[in-house]
Parts: structure tokens; sequence; C-alpha cells
């Protein structure tokens, strides 16, 4: 049974990179382009880690982060942050918001597969 992933991510060629790598190492990927469509995403779809861009044009992935993290029904989904905000302050936020690993861009696709298989391997 393949493991899925949600994709929320604004930058289209940054979600059909991870998309068809993921699917190539056999995940189910479901993309979404903002916080809204992220929501509606995990609401109509079983979802086993979420990939999670900060800066998207509807709003904070760190609020939604945070939202995810405090509803009894997702709070159990592993959450990788990945963004552009380099700074230590950033990475420390996310954490205490419930981020399960953080990632900056540029980033290495392969690095990131291993981060969320290592994730899944884990459990809930």
């Amino acid at each position: 049974m393949p493991s899925h992933v949600l994709i929320i991510e604004d930058e289209p060629d940054i979600r059909k990179t991870i998309d068809y790598n993921l699917s190539k190492e056999s995940f189910e990927v479901v993309q979404a382009a903002s916080i809204q469509e992220g929501e509606k995403a995990l609401a109509s779809n079983k979802i086993d880690v979420i990939i999670l861009d900060l800066m998207l044009p509807d709003g904070s992935g760190l609020t939604l982060c945070r939202d995810i993290k405090s509803d009894s029904k997702l709070k159990h989904i592993p959450v990788i942050i990945l963004t552009a905000k380099t700074e230590e302050v950033d990475r420390v936020v996310g954490f205490e918001l419930g981020a399960d690993d953080y990632v900056t861009k540029p980033f290495s696709v392969r690095e990131l597969i291993l981060r969320v298989k290592a994730i899944l391997k884990r459990g809930p």
C-alpha cells in the first residue's frame, strides 16, 4: 500500500519536481498550491506526510502547521517544512509549532525523499 504525500507549495516547478520524484518511488502524491487547496486535500484524502512551504499566496505555512498539529484528527500527520527561510529563528519557530523536519531551499530532491521515507519509518 503506497504512502500518500501532500505537497503544499505555490511554485509549480518545485511541486512538479517533487511529485515526479516521489511518484517514481511509488508514493501517491496530492498537490496543492495554497493553504486553501491544502486544507481541501487534507479533508478529502488519506495523507501520511505533508511537505509544506511557509510562504504561500493565501497565508503562512506556519499557521497551517500549527492548525494541523492542534487538530486531533490531523496532528498525527508528519509535516516537513520546505522553505527559503534559512535563519535559525525560522527553524526554531517551525519546530515549536510542531514541524517534524525542516528543509531549506535550494534543496536536494533525493535528500527530501529520504527524509520523507525516514519520517514514515518512524510511524505515528
